[in-house]
C-alpha cells in the first residue's frame, strides 16, 4: 500500500511489484493549509480504508510505504509538512500502521520517508534514472521537492530530510531578513512565479495564463519562466558540484509551463558551474506519470534494499 501526503491532497493506492497501481484502489482527498489536524487525519483514514477495501481475496499486503511532505522525523515516525500548519510532529507512521493492522502481517514494514526521497526511488525503479547510480529527481509544481540516489543507494540523511532542494538558498539574503525569499521554491515554484510576474505588472492569474503569455511572447511572462528555469539550473549545478551527479530527472506541472523549460534549465546548468565536471550532468524529463508520488511510496517497500 502506498500513501502520499502533500500540501493539497492525500492519496493512497495498492501498487504491485512492477509499479502498477491496482485498478479501483486509488483514492484522494483534499488537504490544504487551512485544514485542521482532525480533518487531515480523517483524509488519511478515508483513502487508506478505500485502498485496503480493494485488496483482492487471496492477495497479501506485503507492506506500507508513506511519502510525505516534510520535514519528517524517521526516529519517531512523525511529519511536520511546511504547508500543512496543523501538523507539527504528527504521528503519521503510527496512524497508517494502525489503520492497516487488520490486513498487514506482523513482520511487514510500514516505512515513512520524505516525498521527494520517495520520488527519487521511483525514478530509479521504473522512471528516467533506471540503472543510474548518481541521480537527482526534482518536481517543480506548487512547491519544489527532490530526492537523491548516491552510489546506487537512496540518500535519506541523518534525520530523513536529505533532498529538500526547494529550501536551499540560491540568492542573496539581505541582512536581518528571512532566508525564505532566497530559496529555490520561492523563486521557481508555480504559484511563486505567478506572484512574481504580477508584482512586475503582469495581469494574469494562474500558471496556465503564464504559459499562454510565454507562447505569445509577453515580456514579463517570458522573464518569469526564464527566471524559474534559471533558478532550477543553478540549484542543479550546485548539487551536482557537491555530489558529482550523472542524471537529473525533472517533473511536476510547472516544469511543463513551456515546451523549452528543460532546455532553459540545461542552458543554466552549462553556464553556472565553476568546475567543468558539473557540466556533464544530463537533465531529462521525468519518466513517471501523475502516479509518481504513489509509485514512490510503494518503492519504499518494493525497493527497500536501496534505502540508505
Amino acid at each position: 500500500m502506498a500513501v502520499d501526503v502533500g500540501g493539497t491532497k492525500v492519496e493512497a493506492a495498492l501498487v504491485a511489484s512492477d509499479g502498477a497501481l491496482l485498478d479501483g484502489s486509488r483514492d484522494r482527498r483534499p488537504t490544504g493549509a487551512g485544514s485542521t489536524s482532525d480533518e487531515l487525519a480523517e483524509a488519511v483514514r478515508a483513502v487508506v480504508a478505500h485502498a485496503l477495501a480493494a485488496l483482492p481475496d487471496g492477495d497479501t499486503l506485503v507492506g506500507a510505504g508513506i511519502g510525505s511532505a516534510g520535514p519528517v522525523d524517521l526516529v519517531h515516525g512523525t511529519v511536520s509538512p511546511i504547508n500543512l500548519h496543523a501538523w507539527r510532529g504528527y504521528p503519521l507512521r503510527e496512524q497508517v500502521a494502525a489503520l492497516a493492522a487488520s490486513v498487514l502481517p506482523d513482520a511487514a514494514p510500514v516505512t515513512l520517508r520524505l516525498d521527494g526521497v520517495s520520488l527519487a526511488l521511483a525514478e530509479h525503479w521504473v522512471g528516467a534514472t533506471q540503472g543510474v547510480d548518481n541521480a537527482l529527481a526534482i518536481t517543480v509544481s506548487t512547491g519544489v521537492g527532490g530526492g537523491l540516489i548516491v552510489n546506487g543507494r537512496l540518500l535519506s540523511g541523518g534525520t530523513g530530510n536529505a533532498g529538500h532542494i526547494g529550501q536551499i538558498q540560491i540568492a542573496d539574503r539581505p541582512a536581518g531578513e528571512s532566508a525564505w525569499a532566497a530559496t529555490l521554491e520561492v523563486i521557481a515554484s508555480g504559484p511563486n512565479v505567478v506572484a512574481w510576474a504580477r508584482e512586475q505588472g503582469w495581469q494574469g492569474e494562474r500558471g496556465e495564463d503564464l504559459a499562454a503569455g510565454y507562447v505569445a511572447g509577453d515580456e514579463i511572462a517570458v522573464a518569469a519562466v526564464r527566471r524559474s528555469a534559471n533558478a532550477v539550473g543553478e540549484a542543479v549545478s550546485s548539487v551536482t558540484t557537491l555530489l558529482d551527479l550523472d542524471v537529473v530527472a525533472i517533473g511536476g506541472g510547472f516544469s511543463r509551463v513551456s515546451d523549452d523549460y528543460l532546455d532553459l534549465v540545461r542552458a543554466s546548468v552549462q553556464e553556472a558551474p565553476v568546475n567543468e565536471y558539473a557540466r556533464r550532468v544530463r537533465v531529462v524529463r521525468s519518466g513517471l506519470s501523475d502516479e509518481s508520488p504513489l509509485v514512490g511510496a510503494a518503492a519504499l517497500v518494493w525497493q527497500a534494499d536501496l534505502l540508505g
